[in-house]
Parts: C-alpha cells; sequence; structure tokens
C-alpha cells in the first residue's frame, strides 16, 4: 500500500483522526506493516504493550484474558490495543487471525514523537481521553446507583 492508503486508513480510526493529516502522515511513513495467516497470534493476554494495530486486511478476533463474555471482532479501520500508544502495560486481551489479515503497527514510540512534534493533536488526543473518562465514571455511579 501507498503512504495515501495507508493514511486514509489511519483517517478511518475515530481516535487517530483526532491528530490531523500531518500527524497522520508521518504515523504511515513511520509504521510497518504485518501480514497474518489464519490462526496467527497478533499478541497474547500478558505480553508487554509497545504498539497498537490498525486492522488493514481481515478480522481478528480479540478475547479478554478472564475469558468472560467479552470479545469482538476487530476488521478493517479498527484499532486493536489503543491504549498501548500511550501506556506500558501488560496486555488485558489476546488477538487471533481469523482469515489471511494485515495490519498496520503503530510504535508507542513512534506514537509518542509525533505527540511530542504536535501540540494541538496531542491537546486532542488528551481531551476525547478525559471525555471518555468523564463518560466512564458517570456509567459507574449510574451503575452503583442502580445496585443500592
Amino acid at each position: 500500500m501507498s503512504i495515501e492508503d495507508d493514511v486514509a486508513l489511519l483517517e478511518r480510526v475515530p481516535t487517530l483522526r483526532l491528530l490531523g493529516d500531518t500527524s497522520l502522515r508521518m504515523l504511515a511513513i513511520g509504521s510497518d506493516q504485518r501480514e497474518f495467516a489464519r490462526g496467527d497470534v497478533l499478541f497474547s493476554a500478558g505480553d508487554a504493550s509497545d504498539a497498537g494495530y490498525v486492522v488493514q486486511t481481515g478480522s481478528f478476533q480479540v478475547t479478554s484474558a478472564d475469558g468472560g463474555p467479552h470479545e469482538l471482532i476487530a476488521r478493517p479501520g479498527d484499532l486493536i490495543g489503543e491504549l498501548a500508544l500511550v501506556l506500558p502495560m501488560p496486555r488485558p486481551s489476546s488477538a487471533v487471525a481469523m482469515e489471511y489479515s494485515s495490519v498496520v503497527r503503530i510504535a508507542r514510540s513512534l506514537f509518542q514523537r509525533v505527540l511530542e512534534s504536535d501540540p494541538v493533536a496531542a491537546r486532542n488526543l488528551r481531551d476525547e481521553f478525559a471525555a471518555r473518562t468523564t463518560m466512564i465514571a458517570k456509567d459507574i455511579t449510574r451503575a452503583g446507583a442502580k445496585l443500592t
């Protein structure tokens, strides 16, 4: 794929779209593509995280480490491992290719360099994470109120 194709793919990801064209172009240039056969493991729960992955082709089954009912299918344009872009942490889930698939791998170090070079993009991302955190806190408060 060309850089333009990669930028267009990254722009489909709501979180990444906040960064703007210049930052997306830097991510596209600095990232790499990886391919997986059906059944190949993208990552396993408990692995150290150092990158996020945007699905380019195919699909991945993402399952939680606890084996609970939390499972999702990641398809082209989906970002897997969003928090790994900003925090070193053990992976809370596993991701396995359901068919021949490819991803754009965005290393945390690249993502952080992009944010350092573009303060507006960094503020946009911070504001998005703050809004999400506020919504989660409200949801927890509402759920707690229903339990009492």
